[in-house]
């Protein structure tokens, strides 16, 4: 997997807490630079976590189904896509339930929520073979680099940015999923 290809995914996985990010910003009275860190660690850090799980588990199935790897990555990869464009362009707005509370319990549910995705992407990356330990360092720094940033946006701008940055995250996903099936079909060079 290319570095290109490797950064986009990691920016379209970040969005979901990119976008819950904004919204801590949004609830917080005052943001500092250790609720922008914290922020960006819990998300980060399990942005890095759960591929690792999705590889650990993907790779004890990986010989059953090698032949069809570039069917699955394309399917998930596109059914995640497809999640965020569709809540991205719900009328719901999640930030109005959300809190400013940055305690244990709230970050961990979120930190999980949001990277349920990256789960799924790393049972991808097991039949992709695409080498695990620099894939998630990548994806946990740009995740953990987006939320900090998510937090100081959602405290300057609200959430003028939050259904954008989940759109353009699934239309990057979904993308990518076309480009591994399009590569192994022989279509791509």
């Amino acid at each position: 997997m290319s570095l290109v290809t490797l950064f986009l995914i990691a920016v379209g996985l970040s969005m979901d807490a990119f976008a819950v990010s904004v919204c801590k910003g949004l609830a917080l009275k005052k943001v500092s630079f250790k609720n922008t860190l914290l922020v960006g660690l819990w998300f980060g850090g399990f942005q890095a976590l759960m591929p690792l799980l999705g590889f650990l588990l993907g790779r004890q199935f990986e010989k059953y189904i090698v032949s069809i790897d570039h069917w699955i990555a394309f399917i998930l990869l596109g059914l995640i896509g497809f999640t965020m464009i569709k809540e991205a362009l719900s009328k719901e707005e999640t930030c109005e339930d959300c809190n400013a509370s940055l305690d244990i319990k709230t970050m961990f549910l979120l930190a999980v929520a949001t990277s349920i995705d990256a789960l799924a992407t790393g049972i991808t990356f097991a039949f992709l073979s695409v080498d695990i330990v620099p894939a998630i360092c990548f994806i946990g720094s740009i995740t953990f680099a987006l939320s900090a940033v998510g937090v100081k946006i959602g405290s300057i701008f609200g959430t003028r940015y939050k259904a954008k940055a989940e759109f353009a995250g699934g239309i990057i996903l979904i993308l990518m999923g076309l480009k591994i099936l399009l590569e192994h079909l022989g279509i791509l060079g």
